[in-house]
């Protein structure tokens, strides 16, 4: 499938109150309000395409961008296309649930995090974090650093209410999955999100979230999905 013939299948898919959704959550035009699970069958076509999901990611186009995200070949993307990528994201549920998900399936995923999380930019940081999420719960245990990741704890605490609003969310979130998902440091997050107690995200024209990491992960434990590990990261 050509460039043209995905465009015009995605613009055929659109519909105006997931649009509509897209929007309320920070999408602008271009945009077509397509549902993720009704990409897979062209997905399903494609497999994997690095130069078309360049194309498609260049458009500005919401939809085309997180299908772009899908066919992605992760492996086969630098430092600098991650980069660039992240300077096309311009709301969250572009920096952390597509250039986040596509860099956890990369070889350099904790490398490029890194680097973001430290780059004080909103959603470079909040990407950086969620990355750390997507990976934590999808590889084993033994491929993080167990100081590394108790670092990264600390600086939650010490830092999470301070930070940009997107970026709270996202460190809120890592707290959640390392109490769920890295056993090593379970008892180490639930110590630190019950001192962080409830985070406070505020969002434009809506009313703020509140998040609370240790009730989350509670009710994680008592479902019985300690260790949890998630088979795919990607759709």
């Amino acid at each position: 499938m050509d460039f043209e013939t995905v465009m015009q299948e995605l613009a055929d898919l659109g519909k105006e109150r997931t649009k509509k959704m897209y929007i309320s959550n920070g999408a602008h035009e271009p945009v077509f309000g397509v549902a993720t699970g009704a990409m897979k069958p062209i997905a399903k076509k494609i497999k994997i395409n690095q130069p078309l999901a360049e194309d498609l990611y260049a458009t500005g186009n919401y939809d085309a961008m997180y299908f772009a995200g899908i066919i992605a070949d992760p492996k086969a993307m630098t430092e600098s296309d991650f980069d660039r990528w992240m300077d096309g994201a311009y709301f969250y549920m572009l920096s952390d649930y597509v250039v986040a998900v596509t860099l956890s399936e990369s070889d350099i995923a904790q490398d490029v995090a890194d680097k973001w999380i430290a780059s004080s930019d909103e959603l470079r940081m909040s990407a950086g974090w969620s990355c750390y999420c997507w990976l934590l719960g999808n590889r084993k245990d033994k491929e993080f650093s167990v100081g590394k990741l108790a670092s990264m704890l600390d600086l939650v605490k010490n830092s999470i209410h301070d930070s940009p609003e997107r970026t709270k969310a996202a460190m809120n979130n890592f707290l959640y999955t390392v109490g769920i998902s890295y056993l090593p440091l379970h008892e180490k997050a639930v110590e630190i999100s019950k001192e962080v107690g409830i985070v406070e995200v505020k969002r434009d024209n809506k009313k703020s979230s509140f998040l609370n990491a240790y009730e989350s992960i509670q009710k994680e434990i008592v479902r019985g999905r300690l260790g949890f590990k998630r088979k795919y990261v990607r759709c």
